[in-house]
């Protein structure tokens, strides 16, 4: 193929692999506004369209911890069997739906416990949802594979508990784990016996760095923890002067430790500037494992879809820069290798050679 730009037709038919979305961050608007009301938790609007304004302005403060605070009126319809099963399954619809065809869905599952449920029921309701949704969508002949990360809070006192369960279900449907919450005063390493515990269980990781504080978390993570991939990770650009790349940096890129980069969100906390600056581009040139990922798809108001249509607008993106992040995000999935080779030669690359 040729350096071509692509329109947002196109963009819809394309393959996708998304590894970094959260899942109390994509519900409908609607299955909020309707779930809200079973429980009698009271939400800022209930006008679907409205709701799923209100979100995207409340997030776009260029502030992450108002931009967590929002996820007080998903995580209130999250404390039941019945409402997880029916957000994960149409969670897993609506990513067929936007073409993609490999996800990771990452959630924590200590905070969907309010309701009475102990963490390993809520990994239960939730895989039952992802198998439902898969199902529905190989039957619509839309295939896709869905893993899921479990995360630990890492200004809470269960991340052990929450690798635990990782390596509990790592047969039925959880890939991986994460640590995710305020990185500003809550250091990654303040929880080394779970990532020494996966580790010995041989699950693959990821950890939330580089996004509200700079290099040393990024360093941690790698280094001090042994993260297979970075959430964000944005601010390693802060170890690049000129092009020239300082030891942490060569060491990210050099060991091809994925950085899911999510640009609409990183706009929304201050992160980056514009599309058209986002880190992704530059770090995408200088050879770094980049992925494209929507972070949040109902608090960012977006979509796989979405965030690649702007890059080809506003950063000049081409297919060949689309297939090479997803591709990157193939290669980095927390699946045996058998399973993205297969992905990649049987589906993404026969995918993106028919769309044009």
């Amino acid at each position: 193929m040729t350096a071509t730009r692509v329109d947002a037709d196109v963009i819809r038919r394309l393959p996708k692999a998304v590894l970094h979305d959260h899942l109390d961050g994509g519900l409908r608007p609607a299955t909020l506004v309707e779930l809200a009301a079973e429980v009698g938790h009271t939400l800022p609007t209930t006008d679907p369209d409205e709701l799923a304004a209100w979100y995207v302005e409340a997030a776009d403060s260029g502030d992450l911890v108002r931009y967590i605070a929002t996820f007080e009126h998903t995580l209130a319809v999250l404390q039941t069997r019945e409402g997880l099963r029916r957000v994960a399954e149409e969670y897993v619809l609506d990513l067929a739906a936007d073409g993609v065809v490999y996800g990771e869905v990452r959630y924590a599952p200590e905070l969907n416990v309010r309701g009475g449920l102990a963490m390993g029921e809520v990994v239960a309701a939730v895989q039952e949802g992802l198998a439902a949704g898969m199902a529905k969508a190989a039957a619509a002949g839309t295939p896709v594979r869905v893993g899921t990360l479990l995360c630990g809070m890492r200004m809470f006192d269960r991340v052990r508990e929450a690798a635990e369960l990782a390596v509990a279900y790592r047969d039925a449907g959880v890939v991986g784990f994460d640590i995710a919450g305020a990185e500003d005063g809550f250091p990654a390493a303040d929880h080394l016996d779970a990532f020494e515990l996966l580790r010995d269980e041989s699950v693959p990781f990821t950890i939330h760095a580089g996004e509200a504080f700079g290099l040393p978390s990024i360093h941690q993570a790698v280094q001090a923890c042994g993260a297979q991939r970075i959430g964000h990770g944005v601010r390693i650009t802060e170890d690049i002067v000129d092009g020239k790349l300082g030891r942490l940096a060569s060491w990210v890129r050099d060991r091809r430790i994925a950085l899911e980069m999510c640009p609409t969100s990183n706009l929304q906390t201050g992160c980056a500037t514009s599309i058209a600056e986002h880190p992704i581009s530059a770090l995408k040139e200088l050879g770094f494992r980049v992925t494209l990922n929507t972070d949040n798809r109902l608090v960012s108001g977006t979509t796989m879809t979405r965030e690649m249509t702007l890059l080809v607008e506003q950063a000049g993106w081409t297919v060949e820069d689309l297939r090479a992040v997803t591709l990157n995000a193939v290669k980095s999935a927390f699946i045996p290798f058998d399973e993205r080779r297969a992905l990649i030669e049987d589906v993404v690359l026969p995918g993106y050679a028919s769309a044009l």
